[in-house]
């Protein structure tokens, strides 16, 4: 089973977690489904993982759906949706309340069957090398941001480039853009990006939970036997698991390194910046469903679950936040 990525080698969460998931395919099937995987540019280009698997040149690849949208505007909603759902949300749409089948409806239109396989969680909102008081602060702004969360800082005056993982850091000391999301403390520090930016902003409104997806070949799926299948769809959702765990025991640390080490300073978009970039994204979103009619069906579907996520949420975890972040003593240490 030859598989791409859209991930460097070795690069910390992202890369290792594509690299163990294949691993964990081979060693679960006791030999039968060998796997060789290639990280970004080995075998083809970041970009060029989907085109690869699509034409039958690779089996599967490992990637972000939002890298797809010029292929099919709707691949967008399958990575992460501006102000939309955490990850557990996400997963919990996914898994029972029909987004897995309109993944699979989509993918499935270019010979692809779609399997989750892991999550960075709530992404921080970027690397910048001015403050940001205001949404006139982020127009003319040169970003490395891709998917939806691009196409609404296009709309409030932003130029969102895309660029994958591995060219970033090198736009950013040159000045050849101005500010730039990744993902989240452990990985952005892997990426030195303190080196190039001062000003470290939260939340990730555009990114609040990025599911990262394992594509397979429909055809070689559909020749595989239902054990072999049944193996693959368990090391995905193990590595689905795990992913999102690795990332917030590493994201704590790497966040008081950045601090305490490197003179980061954290800040948090101004309630004036995400009340615009909340409205805008709306807007992406609507446009977006107008696109064709697959497009609506997935927006009503997460809007749906959105609603009613935001709504038991006021009463669970956001309650719980609340209650936690109350004056009282607990344990010293």
């Amino acid at each position: 089973m030859t598989v791409v990525s859209t991930w460097p080698r070795d690069f910390p969460g992202l890369g290792i977690s594509a690299q163990r998931l294949c691993a964990r395919i081979t060693e679960l099937s006791e030999g039968r489904l060998t796997t060789q995987y290639f990280a970004a540019g080995e075998r083809v280009g970041a970009f060029d993982s989907f085109d690869e698997v699509a034409s039958g040149n690779a089996n599967a690849y490992i990637a972000a759906d939002y890298y797809w949208k010029g292929k099919h505007p709707g691949f967008a909603y399958f990575t992460s949706v501006p102000l939309g759902m955490t990850t557990y949300e996400w997963n919990a749409w996914i898994k029972f309340a029909g987004g897995q089948a309109l993944w699979d409806e989509m993918s499935g239109e270019y010979g692809l069957k779609a399997i989750a396989c892991g999550a960075t969680g709530t992404q921080m909102g970027g690397w910048f090398n001015k403050e940001v008081n205001s949404a006139e602060d982020l127009k003319g702004l040169k970003m490395r941001i891709p998917g939806l969360g691009g196409d609404v800082m296009a709309k409030l005056g932003a130029s969102p480039v895309s660029l994958p993982g591995g060219q970033i850091y090198e736009n950013l000391v040159s000045g050849a853009i101005d500010a730039t999301e990744w993902v989240g403390p452990w990985n952005d520090y892997f990426m030195k990006f303190y080196e190039a930016a001062k000003y470290y902003y939260y939340p990730g409104w555009h990114e609040p939970a990025t599911l990262l997806d394992n594509f397979i070949s429909l055809k070689a799926w559909e020749s595989l036997s239902g054990d072999l299948q049944a193996i693959i769809a368990t090391a995905n959702a193990y590595a689905n698991s795990f992913v999102i765990n690795e990332f917030n025991a590493n994201n704590n640390s790497s966040l008081n390194t950045l601090i305490n080490d490197h003179n980061v300073v954290l800040k948090k978009f101004p309630d004036e910046v995400l009340n615009n970039l909340g409205g805008l994204s709306g807007k992406v979103m609507g446009d977006l469903a107008a696109a064709d009619s697959l497009s609506r069906e997935v927006m009503t579907s997460i809007a749906s679950f959105r609603k009613q996520s935001i709504a038991y949420a006021k009463i669970s975890e956001q309650a719980f936040y609340n209650a936690r972040g109350l004056p009282f003593k607990w344990v010293e240490l």
